[in-house]
């Protein structure tokens, strides 16, 4: 008897705490809906071809379209380029120091000066964006005397940084010892045992990490105004002003004229992150398989 009113009150428990985290998951899901879906149905109108080939219109073009009641004419493709000029750049610069500081860190755990380098990466990762821009205006902008996509790139890399870092470091962490104990035994030298096979290994979840990293930066402004400025025409100097999308957005935002553009930039936009988060995901499945 007492075994079955147990069981009874363990099928409940079970049954309850089942349905409130149900509940708890569909009341977290709700804002991400609304998001998804409001700034889909107030973008989708002006999201064509002209707008992601088209450089940003003018207010005074804009007006008159408006008059007229047509489209805003142009579009992000200044944005489009600036950002994945940006953002090449920032991966050449980032990923190697990450993998390279990640590899030390999961290599020399215990060493005191890992500690430390583990400390300062978890402090990076902290920093406001908008206080690595000043720091990047400070030590590159001023001194090269002018705004440029090279600056805007070193702003980004700094930030992507830390996300590299961590997950070179955990990807290593995982593998098993006997991988390096079997390469090292096989006569296999200490850097030859880290390039072509530790690295190789977890490569899958390395690639994840930085994925992550540059989809946690695609999206930032704050950094970008300070060191790349802006600008509203397509070119591929990278030692000259260079417009992003984020920063397009914000540029619209605050101009009456072109802020129906905000939707569309930021339905792309958004479009574009959730492209690099189902990538990574796919990659870190297939890794894990």
């Amino acid at each position: 008897m007492n075994n079955t009113i147990n069981n009874t009150r363990r099928l409940v428990t079970s049954r309850g705490i089942h349905l409130l985290v149900c509940s708890l998951s569909i009341i977290t899901s709700i804002p991400l809906v609304f998001i998804i879906g409001k700034v889909f149905f107030e973008g989708i109108h002006n999201l064509n071809l002209q707008f992601i080939t088209k450089p940003t219109p003018n207010t005074f073009n804009a007006m008159i379209a408006i008059n007229n009641g047509e489209n805003i004419p142009g579009g992000i493709a200044n944005g489009i380029v600036g950002s994945f000029i940006m953002l090449i750049l920032a991966s050449i610069i980032a990923i190697p120091i990450g993998i390279l500081c990640g590899t030390y860190l999961a290599e020399n755990r215990h060493n005191k000066f890992a500690k430390c380098i583990s400390y300062m990466t978890d402090l990076l990762q902290g920093t406001p964006s908008i206080i690595i821009g000043i720091v990047v205006y400070a030590w590159v902008v001023i001194p090269s005397h002018g705004y440029s996509a090279i600056a805007g790139s070193i702003a980004l890399a700094v930030m992507m940084l830390p996300l590299i870092v961590r997950s070179t470091e955990e990807a290593l962490k995982m593998l098993p010892d006997s991988l390096k104990e079997s390469s090292l035994a096989l006569g296999g030298s200490y850097g030859k045992t880290i390039l072509k096979v530790l690295l190789p290994s977890a490569s899958g979840s390395i690639f994840t990490g930085v994925l992550l990293a540059v989809s946690r930066v695609v999206g930032e402004t704050a950094p970008i105004t300070f060191t790349a400025l802006g600008c509203s025409m397509v070119h591929w100097n990278i030692d000259q002003p260079m417009s992003s999308i984020p920063l397009l957005i914000w540029q619209f935002y605050n101009d009456p004229i072109l802020q129906p553009l905000v939707w569309s930039a930021s339905l792309f936009l958004l479009i574009f992150v959730l492209f690099i988060n189902i990538s990574a995901k796919i990659i870190n499945n297939k890794s894990k398989k």
